[in-house]
Protein backbone atom coordinates (compact mmCIF):
# COMPACT_ATOMS: atom_id res chain seq x y z
CA UNK A 1 0.00 0.00 0.00
CA UNK A 2 2.89 2.19 1.02
CA UNK A 3 4.38 1.59 -2.15
CA UNK A 4 1.66 2.26 -4.03
CA UNK A 5 1.02 5.56 -2.52
CA UNK A 6 4.60 6.77 -2.98
CA UNK A 7 4.76 5.85 -6.99
CA UNK A 8 1.23 8.03 -7.31
CA UNK A 9 3.14 10.48 -5.62
CA UNK A 10 6.14 10.54 -7.64
CA UNK A 11 3.84 9.76 -10.64
CA UNK A 12 1.88 13.00 -9.99
CA UNK A 13 5.20 15.38 -9.32
CA UNK A 14 6.84 14.45 -12.44
CA UNK A 15 3.52 15.34 -14.58
CA UNK A 16 3.56 18.66 -12.97
CA UNK A 17 6.95 19.12 -13.39
CA UNK A 18 6.56 18.32 -17.03
CA UNK A 19 3.71 20.53 -17.45
CA UNK A 20 5.80 23.06 -15.91
CA UNK A 21 8.61 22.95 -18.15
CA UNK A 22 8.63 25.46 -21.01
CA UNK A 23 7.42 24.30 -24.64
CA UNK A 24 9.21 25.54 -27.50
CA UNK A 25 7.34 26.37 -30.80
CA UNK A 26 8.23 25.65 -34.02
CA UNK A 27 7.54 27.87 -37.37
CA UNK A 28 4.39 25.55 -39.20
CA UNK A 29 3.38 28.26 -41.71
CA UNK A 30 3.93 31.83 -43.31
CA UNK A 31 1.74 34.37 -44.75
CA UNK A 32 3.41 36.96 -47.35
CA UNK A 33 1.71 40.17 -47.22
CA UNK A 34 1.02 41.99 -50.92
CA UNK A 35 3.30 45.04 -51.67
CA UNK A 36 6.40 46.20 -51.05
CA UNK A 37 8.31 49.29 -49.04
CA UNK A 38 8.24 50.73 -52.92
CA UNK A 39 4.35 50.76 -53.41
CA UNK A 40 2.34 53.83 -52.38
CA UNK A 41 0.66 52.73 -48.77
CA UNK A 42 2.28 49.14 -48.35
CA UNK A 43 1.99 49.34 -44.43
CA UNK A 44 4.39 48.61 -41.97
CA UNK A 45 3.08 46.97 -38.74
CA UNK A 46 0.93 43.43 -39.15
CA UNK A 47 -2.43 44.65 -36.99
CA UNK A 48 -4.10 41.45 -36.83
CA UNK A 49 -4.93 38.19 -37.95
CA UNK A 50 -7.74 35.51 -37.73
CA UNK A 51 -9.00 32.15 -39.06
CA UNK A 52 -13.00 31.52 -40.67
CA UNK A 53 -13.27 28.05 -40.00
CA UNK A 54 -16.39 28.27 -42.46
CA UNK A 55 -14.35 29.54 -45.29
CA UNK A 56 -10.65 27.85 -44.62
CA UNK A 57 -9.20 31.27 -44.86
CA UNK A 58 -6.97 33.78 -43.14
CA UNK A 59 -7.51 36.84 -43.08
CA UNK A 60 -4.60 39.29 -42.21
CA UNK A 61 -3.98 43.13 -42.05
CA UNK A 62 -1.95 46.36 -41.62
CA UNK A 63 -2.35 48.64 -38.86
CA UNK A 64 -2.39 52.36 -40.01
CA UNK A 65 -4.58 53.04 -42.77
CA UNK A 66 -6.78 52.63 -44.53
CA UNK A 67 -5.25 52.47 -47.37
CA UNK A 68 -3.14 49.85 -46.20
CA UNK A 69 -3.12 46.12 -47.99
CA UNK A 70 -5.30 43.45 -46.48
CA UNK A 71 -5.40 39.89 -47.66
CA UNK A 72 -7.01 36.52 -47.73
CA UNK A 73 -5.16 33.42 -47.32
CA UNK A 74 -5.84 29.83 -47.76
CA UNK A 75 -5.33 26.98 -45.16
CA UNK A 76 -1.89 26.42 -46.50
CA UNK A 77 -0.62 29.82 -46.92
CA UNK A 78 -1.61 31.15 -50.31
CA UNK A 79 -3.02 34.05 -51.09
CA UNK A 80 -6.33 34.43 -52.85
CA UNK A 81 -6.86 38.03 -52.74
CA UNK A 82 -5.96 40.47 -55.28
CA UNK A 83 -2.64 43.29 -54.55
CA UNK A 84 -5.32 46.43 -53.93
CA UNK A 85 -7.46 44.72 -51.77
CA UNK A 86 -6.98 47.34 -48.73
CA UNK A 87 -8.05 47.13 -45.22
CA UNK A 88 -11.16 49.88 -45.37
CA UNK A 89 -10.86 50.98 -42.20
CA UNK A 90 -7.65 52.10 -39.95
CA UNK A 91 -7.77 48.25 -38.21
CA UNK A 92 -6.31 47.08 -34.87
CA UNK A 93 -8.04 43.91 -33.94
CA UNK A 94 -9.79 41.28 -35.86
CA UNK A 95 -11.47 38.14 -35.28
CA UNK A 96 -13.94 35.80 -36.16
CA UNK A 97 -17.50 35.49 -34.42
CA UNK A 98 -18.82 32.10 -34.49
CA UNK A 99 -22.26 33.78 -34.13
CA UNK A 100 -22.43 35.50 -37.09
CA UNK A 101 -19.80 33.82 -39.09
CA UNK A 102 -18.22 36.80 -39.88
CA UNK A 103 -14.74 38.35 -39.48
CA UNK A 104 -15.02 41.44 -37.32
CA UNK A 105 -12.37 44.15 -35.26
CA UNK A 106 -11.81 46.87 -33.87
CA UNK A 107 -10.52 50.02 -35.67
CA UNK A 108 -8.00 52.75 -33.90
CA UNK A 109 -9.60 55.58 -31.45
CA UNK A 110 -12.83 56.26 -31.76
CA UNK A 111 -13.02 54.15 -35.41
CA UNK A 112 -15.37 51.83 -33.58
CA UNK A 113 -16.25 48.30 -33.71
CA UNK A 114 -16.79 46.83 -37.39
CA UNK A 115 -17.29 43.76 -39.42
CA UNK A 116 -16.73 43.05 -43.18
CA UNK A 117 -18.43 41.80 -45.85
CA UNK A 118 -17.72 39.37 -48.12
CA UNK A 119 -18.79 38.21 -51.27
CA UNK A 120 -19.10 34.11 -52.63
CA UNK A 121 -15.16 33.49 -52.73
CA UNK A 122 -14.86 34.94 -49.44
CA UNK A 123 -13.11 38.06 -50.31
CA UNK A 124 -14.04 41.40 -48.31
CA UNK A 125 -15.59 43.76 -50.15
CA UNK A 126 -17.16 46.31 -48.16
CA UNK A 127 -17.71 46.60 -44.21
CA UNK A 128 -20.19 47.96 -41.76
CA UNK A 129 -19.42 49.77 -38.37
CA UNK A 130 -21.33 47.82 -35.49
CA UNK A 131 -20.36 50.14 -32.72
CA UNK A 132 -19.32 53.84 -33.55
CA UNK A 133 -17.09 55.60 -31.27
CA UNK A 134 -14.49 53.97 -28.79
CA UNK A 135 -15.37 51.18 -27.54
CA UNK A 136 -11.47 50.19 -26.33
CA UNK A 137 -9.34 51.71 -23.03
CA UNK A 138 -6.64 53.09 -25.59
CA UNK A 139 -6.93 54.40 -29.31
CA UNK A 140 -4.25 51.51 -30.24
CA UNK A 141 -5.78 48.56 -28.44
CA UNK A 142 -6.01 45.76 -30.19
CA UNK A 143 -8.77 43.40 -29.63
CA UNK A 144 -9.06 39.52 -29.26
CA UNK A 145 -12.30 37.59 -28.87
CA UNK A 146 -13.50 35.13 -26.35
CA UNK A 147 -16.18 33.50 -28.56
CA UNK A 148 -17.30 31.36 -25.42
CA UNK A 149 -18.26 34.19 -23.53
CA UNK A 150 -18.69 36.54 -25.88
CA UNK A 151 -16.20 38.92 -24.79
CA UNK A 152 -13.92 41.53 -26.41
CA UNK A 153 -10.54 41.51 -24.41
CA UNK A 154 -8.25 44.75 -24.72
CA UNK A 155 -3.95 44.82 -23.20
CA UNK A 156 -3.93 48.26 -21.63
CA UNK A 157 -1.75 49.41 -19.35
CA UNK A 158 -0.21 46.07 -17.76
CA UNK A 159 -4.22 45.16 -17.33
CA UNK A 160 -6.86 43.21 -19.45
CA UNK A 161 -10.05 44.98 -19.94
CA UNK A 162 -13.05 43.25 -20.90
CA UNK A 163 -15.85 44.49 -22.96
CA UNK A 164 -18.99 42.36 -23.79
CA UNK A 165 -20.60 41.80 -27.10
CA UNK A 166 -22.37 45.24 -27.02
CA UNK A 167 -19.29 46.95 -26.96
CA UNK A 168 -19.64 48.31 -23.23
CA UNK A 169 -17.24 47.27 -20.79
CA UNK A 170 -17.64 44.79 -17.71
CA UNK A 171 -14.75 44.10 -16.03
CA UNK A 172 -10.57 44.30 -15.25
CA UNK A 173 -8.12 41.85 -14.62
CA UNK A 174 -4.63 42.51 -13.29
CA UNK A 175 -1.78 40.57 -14.57
CA UNK A 176 0.86 39.45 -12.16
CA UNK A 177 3.22 39.48 -14.68
CA UNK A 178 6.12 36.65 -14.66
CA UNK A 179 4.34 35.36 -11.36
CA UNK A 180 2.91 32.18 -11.09
CA UNK A 181 0.43 31.13 -8.53
CA UNK A 182 3.01 29.17 -6.04
CA UNK A 183 5.40 32.63 -6.09
CA UNK A 184 5.06 34.67 -3.04
CA UNK A 185 2.69 37.88 -3.64
CA UNK A 186 4.78 39.75 -1.12
CA UNK A 187 7.81 39.86 -3.80
CA UNK A 188 5.57 42.01 -6.58
CA UNK A 189 5.58 41.36 -10.14
CA UNK A 190 8.32 39.13 -11.63
CA UNK A 191 8.73 40.85 -14.61
CA UNK A 192 8.50 44.61 -16.35
CA UNK A 193 5.24 45.10 -17.78
CA UNK A 194 7.64 47.75 -20.62
CA UNK A 195 9.36 44.05 -21.73
CA UNK A 196 6.06 43.16 -22.86
CA UNK A 197 4.28 43.95 -26.41
CA UNK A 198 1.91 46.78 -25.13
CA UNK A 199 -0.62 46.78 -27.43
CA UNK A 200 -1.54 43.11 -28.24
CA UNK A 201 -2.66 40.12 -25.94
CA UNK A 202 -4.09 36.77 -27.28
CA UNK A 203 -7.10 34.22 -26.16
CA UNK A 204 -6.18 31.13 -26.53
CA UNK A 205 -9.43 29.47 -25.18
CA UNK A 206 -7.70 26.74 -23.50
CA UNK A 207 -8.84 26.32 -19.68
CA UNK A 208 -5.92 27.80 -17.22
CA UNK A 209 -3.56 29.29 -19.84
CA UNK A 210 -6.40 31.57 -21.70
CA UNK A 211 -4.63 34.71 -21.98
CA UNK A 212 -1.19 34.82 -23.88
CA UNK A 213 1.08 38.03 -23.90
CA UNK A 214 4.39 38.45 -25.86
CA UNK A 215 7.85 38.75 -23.46
CA UNK A 216 10.05 40.30 -26.48
CA UNK A 217 12.81 40.66 -23.32
CA UNK A 218 12.61 37.07 -23.08
CA UNK A 219 11.68 36.04 -26.70
CA UNK A 220 8.71 33.88 -24.96
CA UNK A 221 4.87 33.77 -24.96
CA UNK A 222 3.60 33.61 -21.68
CA UNK A 223 -0.08 31.72 -20.88
CA UNK A 224 -1.59 33.37 -18.33
CA UNK A 225 -5.04 31.92 -16.20
CA UNK A 226 -8.13 34.18 -16.77
CA UNK A 227 -9.86 33.65 -13.31
CA UNK A 228 -6.50 34.84 -11.42
CA UNK A 229 -3.85 36.38 -13.94
CA UNK A 230 -0.96 34.18 -12.45
CA UNK A 231 1.71 33.05 -14.95
CA UNK A 232 0.56 29.03 -16.12
CA UNK A 233 3.06 27.92 -19.18
CA UNK A 234 6.23 29.39 -20.93
CA UNK A 235 6.37 29.11 -24.68
CA UNK A 236 9.66 29.21 -25.89
CA UNK A 237 10.53 31.10 -29.42
CA UNK A 238 13.40 30.09 -32.11
CA UNK A 239 16.44 32.33 -31.97
CA UNK A 240 15.03 33.46 -35.61
CA UNK A 241 11.62 34.39 -34.36
CA UNK A 242 11.10 38.21 -34.33
CA UNK A 243 8.96 40.39 -31.78
CA UNK A 244 7.99 44.03 -31.30
CA UNK A 245 6.73 45.86 -28.29
CA UNK A 246 3.55 47.07 -30.02
CA UNK A 247 1.30 44.70 -32.72
CA UNK A 248 2.89 42.49 -35.09
CA UNK A 249 1.52 39.32 -32.49
CA UNK A 250 -1.36 37.11 -32.87
CA UNK A 251 -3.42 33.75 -32.30
CA UNK A 252 -6.08 32.12 -34.54
CA UNK A 253 -6.42 28.63 -35.73
CA UNK A 254 -4.52 26.91 -32.78
CA UNK A 255 -1.06 28.69 -33.99
CA UNK A 256 0.80 31.81 -32.73
CA UNK A 257 1.57 34.56 -35.24
CA UNK A 258 4.35 37.03 -34.98
CA UNK A 259 4.98 39.45 -38.18
CA UNK A 260 7.78 40.25 -39.36
CA UNK A 261 8.19 43.39 -40.72
CA UNK A 262 11.37 43.82 -42.73
CA UNK A 263 10.38 40.52 -44.64
CA UNK A 264 6.52 41.71 -44.73
CA UNK A 265 5.53 37.79 -43.33
CA UNK A 266 3.05 36.61 -40.82
CA UNK A 267 4.56 33.14 -39.27
CA UNK A 268 3.06 31.18 -37.31
CA UNK A 269 4.24 28.78 -34.76
CA UNK A 270 3.17 25.81 -32.98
Amino acid sequence: MKAALLLLIFTVSAFTIQAQKPQTLKQVIELKMPKTADDDMPGTRGASITWHPGQKKYYAVFAGNIGYPLAVFDEKGKRLSSDDLTAMLDTRGLWYDPVTKLVSGNGYDDNGWFTYKLDAKGIPTDYDVTYEDMNQPHPQCVGAYNPTAKKVLFLYDGMVYIYNSDAVLQDSLTINWGMKKTDDPQGGAAADIEDYNYTALIYTGVKGQELGFLNKLENQIELYDIQNGFLSKTLLLPETATTELSFNFAYTNGIYWLFDMKNRKWIGYK
